[in-house]
């Protein structure tokens, strides 16, 4: 008895100590840990501050009918994770997600729609955590347990991905949202200084997705959008989607469904580093592919604490490559063995060959602006968000 109540005591007051076992729970049990004493939620607070891997949650297989694979996947994940998620970026196969099956088979349709997925999703989450959620019509996704797992390329059936990042120091990660106004034809520009995209010295990366392009205008306006922000200094990586379907720091009911429009992520800080290539037509072997990767590789961009990102046409893939599935997504992790990668198979991709880290900024050569947007065409992006003391992944 006497041993046991030292235990307590040590456990009650040593600092150290209750940090080093608080050390071993995953987020939600540390949460439940902290609500004990003060101590335990200092104790809790300094962990959870110095947790600053980016965390996944990957769904590959299909399953049950009532809900999508990544509902499941983040309901179970969530439980386990070492990160508490301030900002979540998740994208699914729109055919399940979305219940577009109920076209093809009768009236056997699964009982779901994108919406009431969203939701589903978006209560596991942490309320003050800013999400936004895409679908397009394939994903690109590494699935969960090691960054060095070999990414695939799932362009049918159901699948899906939950990238979580947590509160990083010395970045900072902000969603945005532009939406065509159908009484203006000219875009206001001054909604980019609002959405922290110009006067601001530290921005480094945007990720950028077109939503309902086949809506008249959509191109128009996309344009109306990459133009201004196509700055060597700036990473400009993305694609065209099928719709986006959670940005919770918005009212959705006051977005008509056919509404078409840019949402995005905007990261900034002067530690990141990133590099983009553009894997044009020509790129249709195993020699070429792995050609643009050398690319990528040239650039220096540490792989510690760095994401990578496939953006790629529907028009590629296995279609493209004719006598191999998973191409690119193979060529990639051949030169980066332990970078996770994540993305999709959209209508249209948006990037260029493009480097920005510490010591070094392409410029501008002769006012020439890239061309950022592109059809048939694949675009490989590597940011990297700083050095971390942090080992949980």
């Amino acid at each position: 008895m006497e041993a046991a109540a030292k235990g307590g005591l040590v456990l009650g007051n040593l600092a150290e100590v209750v940090e080093r076992v608080l050390g071993f729970l995953p987020t939600k049990a540390l949460l439940r840990a902290a609500c004990v004493c003060r101590l335990w939620r200092e104790c809790a607070r300094r962990i959870l501050r110095a947790r600053q891997r980016v965390a996944w949650v990957s769904a590959l297989e299909p399953g049950p009918a009532e809900s999508h694979a990544l509902v499941r996947a983040l309901a179970r994940e969530l439980e386990k994770v070492h990160v508490l998620p301030q900002t979540v970026l998740y994208i699914a196969d729109a055919e399940t997600f979305s219940g577009h099956e109920e076209c093809h088979e009768q009236k056997k349709a699964r009982k779901r729609n994108s919406k009431e997925t969203a939701i589903a999703l978006e209560k596991l989450l942490p309320k003050r955590c800013q999400v936004l959620g895409l679908v397009t019509p394939g994903i690109v996704v590494t699935p969960m347990g090691s960054s060095s797992n070999q990414p695939q390329e799932i362009e049918e059936g159901e699948a899906g991905f939950a990238l979580l990042f947590p509160k990083i120091d010395g970045v900072k990660i902000h969603t945005f949202h532009f939406s065509k106004d159908l009484k203006n034809r000219v875009f206001d520009e001054s909604k980019f200084a609002e959405a922290g995209l110009k006067n601001n010295p530290d921005l480094r990366v945007v990720l950028l997705f077109g939503y309902n392009s086949w809506k008249s205008g959509a191109t128009r306006f996309l344009h109306q959008i990459v133009n201004p922000l196509n700055e060597k200094s700036i990473i400009l990586a993305g694609g065209q989607v099928e719709s986006f379907t959670s940005l919770t720091s918005e009212n959705k009911s006051a977005q008509p469904g056919d509404a078409c429009g840019v949402v995005g992520l905007a990261f900034s800080g002067p530690q990141i580093q990133s590099a983009t290539v553009l894997l044009d037509q020509d790129v249709a072997d195993e020699r070429t592919a792995e050609a643009a990767m050398q690319r990528l590789k040239a650039a220096n961009i540490p792989e510690r604490n760095t994401i990578g990102f496939m953006f790629a046409c529907v028009g590629r893939g296995y279609r493209h490559y004719k006598t191999k599935r998973n191409m690119e997504a193979d060529a990639f992790r051949k030169f980066f063995p332990n970078v996770p990668l994540f993305g999709f198979f959209g209508h249209g991709e948006i990037g260029c060959d493009r480097i920005v880290t510490g010591n070094f900024v392409l410029r501008e050569c002769n006012d020439i602006k890239d061309d950022l947007l592109h059809g048939y065409t694949t675009v490989m992006t590597l940011i990297h968000l700083g050095s971390t003391k942090a080992n949980q992944a």
